[in-house]
């Protein structure tokens, strides 16, 4: 028997409607919160704490929904992203910054086999070299994503770690203080990630990843160590693709899965061989090494990238394969000896009566 089409729809409606109704209605921020503290005493958080954490919140952070929506790794071209990454002035500031704590860098590097470049990288996306860690209130930033329904569940999580973290006197409420996301310190650890990552390289009884440059470090390598990087291997390399080539890999080789967008957008591995076989090519035209193990590839609008294992653990840290790119590009670029380079300087032209305006 068929239905009628508007009847289907009736029924369609119906359904959807009850199904609607039996979703029971989002509380206030208030009432949220109430129940926020009571599971927050229960998990033993010192009463003291749970008042002086989360008895002055009064309402969520309208900003922190907004800068939520609008991350620069999802908005941003691969190809815009690097070369807001890799700024001259960026790079410049970087290498005066790492080559006062390379002595350190490298006996960090020893420690735990992960590159003094990649860490090095990690640290500038991050906080800039550790000029820029946020000055956000972490519980309340927590606490706004956790209400908000798109990812509640993670960040009620962090929030109660972030607590966790006051709680055992690992630093005070007031200098609790980070980016929009509740990232922390000069290695921007979400709370679960301080609590499992953060080292005490030093040895002075405290894992302080927001001033003490050996535990930050240290921090850095152990997370991507903790997160599958082996030592001896790279993370990729830049490749040329012509046009034709492009065509052939979008229509015959498969793209991987996995929970971030960022590993869907790439494709499964493929030995060198195959590589060579579909047109892939170094920069400067010539055949891939041989040694180039399996590889994975990373394509922009204009630039791709063959990426290995390694290159797993630093989307670990940001599932974002522009940041994941701009680590290893910046860390290569702070520990360059080769001069950062400057724009193109373009030919002085006549002068004109009007103006035409900047692309952005």
């Amino acid at each position: 028997m068929k239905l009628h089409g508007a009847l289907v729809l009736a029924l369609i409606s119906t359904s959807a409607s009850a199904a609607q109704s039996q979703v029971p209605p989002r509380p206030s921020f208030a009432e949220w919160l109430t129940g926020v503290r009571s599971e927050a005493l229960a998990r033993g958080i010192k009463p003291d704490i749970v008042e002086e954490a989360l008895g002055k919140i009064e309402e969520p952070l309208p900003v922190v929904i907004e800068r939520d929506r609008a991350q620069a790794e999802t908005v941003l071209s691969l190809e815009k992203y690097l070369t807001r990454a890799l700024a001259p002035k960026t790079v410049r500031a970087g290498r005066e910054i790492v080559a006062r704590h390379r002595a350190l860098l490298d006996q960090v590097s020893a420690r735990y086999e992960v590159p003094p470049r990649i860490i090095a990288g990690v640290w500038g996306m991050e906080s800039s070299f550790g000029r820029f860690t946020g000055t956000r209130p972490i519980v309340a930033a927590l606490a706004t994503l956790a209400w908000d329904p798109r990812r509640s569940t993670f960040f009620r999580n962090e929030l109660f770690d972030a607590l966790e973290i006051v709680n055992r006197g690992d630093i005070e409420l007031t200098q609790l203080r980070g980016s929009w996301a509740g990232a922390m310190g000069q290695v921007q650890f979400m709370p679960s990630s301080y609590l499992k990552f953060a080292e005490d390289f030093d040895g002075d009884g405290h894992r302080d990843v927001w001033s003490d440059t050996g535990d930050i470090f240290a921090s850095i390598a152990n997370y991507l160590k903790g997160h599958g990087w082996v030592a001896g291997q790279d993370w990729g390399r830049e490749v040329r693709i012509t046009r034709e080539s492009a065509r052939r890999i979008a229509g015959g080789v498969a793209r991987r899965s996995g929970g971030c967008r960022a590993t869907r957008d790439m494709t499964v591995p493929l030995p060198r061989g195959r590589w060579h076989e579909l047109g892939v090519r170094l920069p400067g035209g010539k055949p891939l090494p041989a040694s180039t193990p399996e590889a994975s590839l990373v394509s922009g609008e204009t630039r791709h990238f063959l990426v290995y294992h390694n290159y797993d653990a630093i989307l670990d840290y940001n599932c974002a394969n522009s940041y994941a790119i701009s680590v290893a590009l910046l860390g290569n670029a702070v520990l360059s000896s080769e001069p950062a380079k400057k724009p193109a300087q373009k030919p002085a032209s006549k002068p004109r009566t009007k103006h035409r305006a900047r692309r952005p």
